[in-house]
């Protein structure tokens, strides 16, 4: 009898060892949640152990794990990627900040989005060509940007309508000098424009300027940088597909460009070629612009969003575009918000992440292609 007790409390010492072994690796420093990003229709996250998880299409190798399988829940990107600081989902590829100041980037690469020198796709990791000192990137749809620490402004990739700054409409597969800019503090890449915020809280645009997105009043492309007409005091901004949002200190978010949607969240669907404000929205402390959507995060935690809605990326729980804010369903605690081509992510402060719109090829990291038109849980 002595020895079957024995025996059971060997057995249930055991259990309670590997139950515990279990919770400590689950809620071990390195399975946290630092950073999302959200792309055309793939996902990345990175992790405070300086690797990154992606997840969604991966017909480029976007998602960088060495296969062009799409995947439904998250994989990580090649073991040979660490020590990564900042993350930056494009059109169909990625592209990351390491703490050295070097550039990493994969996937879709036909017009030098890359930087790599070639114009071939890459399904893991590669350098771009000569560039150091880096700390801030910014992958758009076709073309790169980033900042170095010495201000100066640097990008790549396609430059049909002169989104690259360097006063040429010629693509590059390596990184170009955007001449004469210098005190830059923030940077986005947009579809077929850039914008870059300066250290006197000014902005600057440039590239495609059809629905007024370069902000200056007009709707003429321009190779090089121009100023956004009576916008300052600026603190965060973010470059869409055709429009272009941006945060001020007093917490309202301003916005410019195509409106065809109401991404510009001012309550009508008419393009705007200089910033308006967005309706009734303050206390806003981060903000991010997608295709034809954009959301922004209070300091309360909640997350609003306003625009497109076919997918259900505004979160409301419908597929009625918005031309003015609405409150993501369900959704509290946000510290950081992501926008994509018609999907969005938001990370908790519990570092649990949290997707709604598309999710044909598993972009929202549920472990399915069904589209949410509320927040879902990232396996």
């Amino acid at each position: 009898m002595k020895n079957k007790r024995f025996f059971w409390i060997i057995i249930f010492c055991f259990i309670l060892i590997t139950l515990t072994a279990c919770v400590r690796s689950y809620d071990s420093p390195s399975t946290v949640v630092t950073a999302i990003s959200a792309g055309d229709l793939h996902t990345v996250a990175l992790k405070n152990d300086g690797t990154v998880l992606a997840w969604g299409y991966n017909g480029y190798g976007q998602l960088g794990d060495g296969t062009m399988t799409d995947r439904y829940t998250t994989v990580p990107v090649s073991f040979l990627l660490s020590d990564v600081i900042a993350i930056s989902a494009g059109g169909y590829r990625t592209v990351v900040l390491k703490n050295d100041g070097t550039v990493w980037a994969w996937g879709y690469n036909l017009l030098g989005e890359l930087g790599d020198g070639t114009n071939t796709n890459r399904d893991t990791p590669v350098q771009v060509n000569d560039l150091t000192g880096i700390t801030a990137i910014s992958a758009g749809e076709l073309h790169t940007v980033a900042l170095k620490n010495d201000g100066t402004f640097w990008a790549w990739g396609n430059n049909y309508y002169g989104q690259l700054g360097d006063g040429t409409n010629t693509n590059r597969n390596t990184p170009v000098q955007v001449n004469g800019l210098t005190g830059i503090t923030a940077i986005s890449a947009g579809v077929f424009n850039t914008v870059a915020l300066k250290n006197d809280r000014t902005v600057l645009a440039w590239g495609l300027n059809s629905s007024g997105q370069l902000g200056d009043g007009t709707t003429t492309d321009s190779y090089t940088p121009v100023p956004v007409s009576g916008l300052t005091e600026v603190i965060a901004i973010s470059a869409g597909e055709s429009y272009a949002v941006a945060l001020k200190n007093d917490g309202t978010v301003w916005a410019w460009g195509s409106n065809g949607y109401g991404q510009l969240g001012d309550g009508t669907k008419f393009d705007r070629y200089s910033p308006v404000p967005v309706s009734g929205l303050t206390d806003v402390i981060a903000i991010s612009a997608g295709e034809s959507h954009a959301v922004a995060l209070k300091n309360d935690g909640t997350v609003w969003a306003w625009g497109k809605n076919y997918y259900g990326q505004l979160g409301d729980g419908t597929t009625i575009e918005s031309y003015t804010p609405v409150r993501v369903s369900g959704l509290t605690d946000v510290i950081a918000i992501s926008a994509g081509e018609s999907h969005t992510v938001a990370l908790k402060n519990d570092r649990t992440v949290w997707a709604w719109g598309r999710n044909y090829y598993g972009q929202l990291g549920d472990g399915t292609t069904t589209d949410s038109y509320t927040p879902v849980k990232v396996k």
